[in-house]
């Protein structure tokens, strides 16, 4: 038998889904070679998610395909909470014109079409390949590098594959979490629901945005997602699986509140399926130079709307700093920050779905009770009206690269805004993808010059601009974005920032430019961000050409 051939590849990414394709795509744009292996021959054919906010809008964006998505996709208005008479207690409605992130705030798709245009899209990079059939039966690490095992289905063969890094990407059922050592820990949280898509070209005649049912008895949820697509969730009782409501006539109870004015015959089944909710965190999301994201990292219910967008946040947020690292510009102490980012703000979005969860549809009685007294009056008063309508998430935890202040209102952690400027570009599409100075002036000579040699893009607020506007609700006058959009630090004293960023960040090395090669900016091939030191190591030396 002849023994499987073994090739060597920086990173290979385990799972095809949103969150692997999304990584694979952002480090191809920083001209990291990637190979993504997926056990399946194509993109699974059922919706699963079906909403995105902004700020996971933002990435697609950085992806190149915001104008295909916004083709595919449709801006809803807000939300709707309905009692067990579906007599409306509260509706929030959002304006999708208005989002600090250029995007609308809340967004409906169709989770097949989003990943096949995700992989439409990773063909463009030749430094990409994604290999479908490819169902990884063995990791091991050990030394410079971690070894992939896997076979293809179609002829049986066995594959290896060398790789300088490992994203596992594959899912709650995750064989590289298990590799790692890993296990999910239980929020205390599981409830069965059944989802139901419908097609229909009729009117339902519907308020176009997400219909809340708040009914302990059987809670549910409705949402238009394209122009003749619907979706429908239920909690199921005990005893109650799918099977009991495989067709429209056994549906027609559930849905009858939406579709009571459209003959059945206008009505196209899709799918009804039962799905277990759960609310579950990996204990660990790393070991060595091997990592876990998406779903085999976090499971979070539904009530939000944030399974999906975790995933991307993940591959944002650790796709720049593996091509720093590999490429020679970043230390590999920031490979560290991933967990100590993600992990919190994850936990974070996870007790948010299951508080939102629990206000709509816990209680009892006396919930139903608290619910019709408290949320028509909810919509009175601003400042809590405008807390159900906003899409921020929260700001990340102090870390190597979050220089987190113990006073209020300030923008470490947090992410900067996109507005468009004078030109009509958005301030992403001008600041690349490096590390970039936003100041009310311009820094000092000597400063500017020094950050020019860290290839810090420098991006002045002029007076009464978005950006301004901006940097004095957050009480500072500069602040340092990473290539991720997230603040590193904010400063009232520009100079004390100046001095922060060059003592953080090492002047960049300059390296001969090579086809199809870019660095941590993604936008050019040059030598645009910076390294940043690690007072525990050696300086990290470039790659040689």
């Amino acid at each position: 038998m002849t023994a499987p051939s073994t090739r060597r590849v920086p990173v290979v990414i385990v799972g095809a889904g949103p969150t692997g394709v999304t990584a694979a795509t952002l480090l191809a744009q920083y001209g990291v070679d990637c190979l993504v292996l997926d056990r399946w021959p194509g993109v699974y054919a059922q919706p699963r998610a079906v909403h995105l906010d902004d700020e996971i809008y933002r990435i697609i964006a950085r992806l190149g395909i915001a104008d295909e998505f916004a083709a595919m996709s449709r801006p809803t208005l807000g939300l709707r909470l309905v009692d067990n008479r579906f007599r409306t207690l509260a509706e929030f409605n959002r304006d999708p014109g208005r989002s600090v992130h250029g995007y609308p705030q809340a967004n409906m798709f169709d989770q097949p079409e989003l990943e096949a245009l995700l992989r439409a899209n990773l063909e463009r990079h030749p430094n990409a390949r994604l290999r479908g059939n490819a169902e990884v039966t063995g990791i091991v690490t050990g030394g410079t590098c971690v070894r992939v095992t896997f076979t293809d289905r179609c002829d049986g063969r066995v594959h290896q594959i060398d790789a300088d890094y490992l994203l596992g990407c594959d899912g709650a059922n995750s064989i590289v979490r298990t590799q790692i050592g890993s296990a999910m820990r239980d929020l205390n949280f599981q409830q069965r629901w059944l989802v139901v898509d419908i097609a229909s070209d009729a009117d339902l005649r519907q308020w176009d945005g997400v219909h809340q049912v708040c009914d302990p008895g059987r809670a549910g949820t409705y949402m238009r997602i394209g122009p003749a697509r619907y979706r429908w969730e239920f909690q199921l009782l005990a005893g109650e699986t799918a099977n009991d409501f495989g067709s429209l006539d056994r549906l027609r109870p559930l849905i009858e509140p939406w579709t009571s004015t459209v003959p059945i015959g206008e009505l196209t089944l899709l799918r009804v399926a039962e799905y277990t909710f759960r609310a579950q965190i990996a204990d660990r999301w790393r070991r060595g130079n091997v990592f876990i994201l998406g779903d085999a990292a976090h499971l979070t219910p539904p009530f939000i709307g944030q399974g999906m967008g975790a995933g991307l946040r993940d591959a944002a947020n650790l796709a720049w700093k593996i091509a720093g690292v590999h490429q020679g510009t970043l230390a590999p102490s920031v490979l560290e920050t991933y967990e100590r980012e993600r992990k919190p703000h994850t936990r974070s979005m996870i007790r948010l779905a299951l508080s939102v969860g629990w206000a709509m549809t816990g209680g009892g009685r006396l919930g139903n009770a608290a619910r019709r007294a408290v949320l028509p009056r909810l919509r009175l008063i601003p400042v809590l009206r405008d807390k159900v309508v906003d899409s921020r998430t929260p700001a990340l935890h102090r870390s190597g690269l979050v220089r987190r202040s113990l006073r209020p209102h300030r923008l470490a952690g947090t992410l900067c805004p996109n507005p468009a400027l004078r030109d009509g570009q958005r301030l992403d599409d001008v600041l690349g993808g490096g590390f970039a100075l936003i100041s009310t002036a311009r820094p000092a000579a000597a400063d500017e010059a020094a950050l020019r040699q860290r290839q810090v893009t420098v991006q002045v607020a002029e007076a009464g601009s978005p950006l301004g506007a901006w940097l004095e609700r957050g009480r500072a006058t500069a602040a340092l974005v990473r290539p991720d959009r997230t603040v590193a630090h904010a400063e009232r004293d520009l100079a004390a920032l100046c001095a922060w960023t060059t003592a953080v960040l090492r002047p960049a090395a300059v390296q001969a430019d090579a086809p199809g090669r870019a660095t941590i900016t993604g936008v050019r091939t040059e030598c645009r961000t910076a390294l940043l030191t690690d007072p525990n190591s050696a300086p990290v030396r470039p790659p040689r050409p």
